[in-house]
């Protein structure tokens, strides 16, 4: 790691620069710094000849940020509490600290968590910023290396070691098919072998789950496309003979259409545990703390309106 210009540094100076961008006023920055103004106007001066750039002009209405300057104070609002957060050991503040996480889903996974976050963590949580990625091969790999942040999966596939999951919420899956389709509400698993299937691909091309529970009771579905996305399976069945088997609560989210409906799974189809998955590496970082505490409450958000539909069924 080369750290020659950091040597060199007095990390003080960013914590002026940082307060003076606020104030826009030496006295008033002098204040809150506990300093006298003459040193505030020095360590402004080192900060200049430090950055070969001006950082402030003043001008009739004040002080204002050079290019440079911008870039700076761009980069130490994120910065300083995280350096900050790392000398005290203190809580992670997703109202007050800049955080960027990656997250790895199916798309069916990512229509049920997304919505939750977008409208009980956000509004609070105005720092942060989520991005989904789709499941693709060498995911976990990623998250090894820290190019994702967590990856969402279904509790059969293979989580090689030292990975980490936890089950975030429980799911079972439907039956889509063409809404004329002569199937009745529940599919028997002779009625569902005989039957042509659209399958996702989810991992080393079969859908893993229902396909690895079927094929340890000596089940095989007869797949007759496959699609990379559970909204294109859905979106499938209409006006064919195929059956596409899916998350119930992806489908309870969709718009309701009379073109297709929704039947209940033979019981050898089984459900899943939903859970996530990181590294230890990022066990004790308080930002991946705060992001798996969101994800449990999130979870329990969208286990509880399952049971309140369950309730009014």
């Amino acid at each position: 790691m080369r750290l020659t210009q950091l040597r060199q540094a007095d990390l003080n100076l960013l914590v002026v620069f940082a307060v003076f961008a606020e104030e826009r006023n030496v006295s008033r920055a002098a204040e809150r710094l506990l300093l006298s103004q003459p040193a505030v106007s020095r360590a402004l001066q080192r900060l200049r000849d430090t950055f070969h750039d001006d950082l402030f002009v003043r001008t009739s209405a004040g002080y204002e940020l050079t290019p440079q300057g911008q870039r700076l104070l761009q980069e130490l609002e994120g910065m300083l509490p995280k350096l900050d957060r790392l000398l005290s050991g203190s809580n992670f503040d997703p109202s007050s600290e800049q955080a960027s996480f990656r997250i790895a889903t199916t798309d069916s996974a990512a229509s049920i968590l997304a919505p939750v976050l977008c409208r009980n963590i956000l509004p609070s949580a105005t720092k942060i910023r989520f991005e989904f990625v789709q499941w693709h091969k060498g995911l976990f790999d990623d998250l090894t290396h820290g190019s994702v942040d967590l990856v969402f999966s279904a509790s059969i596939v293979d989580v090689p070691s030292p990975l980490q999951s936890q089950t975030i919420y429980d799911e079972e899956f439907v039956c889509v098919v063409d809404g004329k389709s002569p199937y009745k509400k529940t599919l028997t698993i002779a009625q569902y072998i005989a039957a042509e299937h659209i399958s996702v691909n989810i991992q080393s091309g079969i859908q893993v789950a229902p396909d690895k529970h079927l094929a340890a009771q000596g089940y095989k579905r007869q797949i007759a496309i496959q699609v990379p996305y559970h909204e294109a399976a859905v979106r499938c069945v209409e006006r064919t003979k195929f059956i596409a088997t899916v998350p119930r609560k992806f489908v309870e989210g969709m718009t309701q259409t009379p073109a297709i409906k929704t039947l209940k799974a033979p019981p050898e189809v089984g459900g899943f545990r939903y859970v996530m998955i990181w590294h230890p590496r990022v066990n004790t970082d308080a930002a991946h703390v705060w992001l798996r505490a969101t994800m449990r409450e999130v979870g329990a958000i969208i286990s509880k309106a399952q049971a309140s539909k369950r309730q009014a069924r």
